[in-house]
Order: C-alpha cells, then sequence, then structure tokens
C-alpha cells in the first residue's frame, strides 16, 4: 500500500481559485480510482473569506462541467499544515509570495505554482476580479493535468 499523498491548494481567500483546483483534482483522482491514494484540501492566505462557502461562480462552472461541489468552508493556511501536506500550491505569484512569508520560506520545498506543472508560469486569473470562471476553470484543469503527470513521472502514482 502507497503512503497517501497530500495536497493543499491555496489561494488568496479560499472560495474561487483554490476550491475550484480541490474540487477538480478530486474529481480527476476518483475517476482514475486513485481516491484512496490521495488527501486533497485547500486554504487561503487571507483571512477574508474565513467561514465563507465556496463562490457561487465557482459552484455554478462545477454544476456545469459535472464535477462534485465538496462541502467547504473558507480557512486560512498554517505552519502546521506545512508539516501535514506533500505538496502545497499556490495560484498566482501574490500568493506564492505569501506561502514564502507565512511558511518560513518553504525549507522543505514543498510549495509550488500550480501551472507550472503544466509547464508554465502563468498566473491563474483570480476570478473574483474578473468573473470569468470559465477561463480559470481552463487553466486549473491545464494545471491538474500537469500535476498528475508529474506525480506519475516522478512515481508516486501508477500509470492508467
Amino acid at each position: 500500500m502507497q503512503n497517501v499523498i497530500k495536497i493543499l491548494f491555496v489561494c488568496h481567500g479560499n472560495i474561487c481559485r483554490s476550491t475550484m483546483s480541490q474540487f477538480v483534482f478530486q474529481h480527476m483522482v476518483n475517476n482514475l480510482n486513485l481516491k484512496d491514494q490521495f488527501y486533497i484540501d485547500s486554504r487561503a492566505t487571507s483571512t477574508e473569506e474565513i467561514g465563507n462557502p465556496p463562490h457561487r461562480g465557482t459552484i455554478k462552472k462545477m454544476r456545469e462541467v459535472g464535477i462534485p461541489v465538496i462541502p467547504h468552508r473558507a480557512t486560512q493556511i498554517s505552519w502546521s499544515d506545512y508539516h501535514e501536506f506533500d505538496y502545497i500550491i499556490g495560484m498566482d505569484t501574490w500568493n506564492m509570495r505569501n506561502l514564502d512569508r507565512m511558511l518560513k520560506g518553504d525549507p522543505d520545498g514543498k510549495v509550488y505554482k500550480l501551472l507550472s506543472f503544466a509547464g508554465s508560469g502563468r498566473d491563474i486569473a483570480d476570478p473574483w476580479y474578473t468573473g470569468n470562471f470559465d477561463e480559470t476553470y481552463d487553466d486549473v484543469v491545464e494545471g491538474c493535468e500537469g500535476l498528475l503527470a508529474y506525480l506519475r513521472e516522478k512515481g508516486e502514482i501508477g500509470s492508467e
């Protein structure tokens, strides 16, 4: 039995991009019958949305594409999360700066930018500001597919 891979998606408020990434990645691993190999969650770098459910735009997009919405309330990342999770994945450059500060410079090399797994330095646009949940979804899928490929390449999960 392989160890469970613990993945934490992080954005500013934990109601749009990180929750969307959590839902999309969970759906992908479920469809690949890898559910038992993962623990997936999401957090915020800020305290602005703590306790709030996912943004209605995220929920609407998930329903539109047939991805289950997991019950969730926004929470802020903590130093204890750093020890619990294997991968901590930020959505944009600003999140990465905040994570570096909040997680003491990432001493164990656990922090990644989501689209880096797809070979891109691009940020995932924040739909809180753009209102474009379709574009965010496309970027999230690209990043999550890249993450799966990366984990396969590293031998952390089996091939399909």
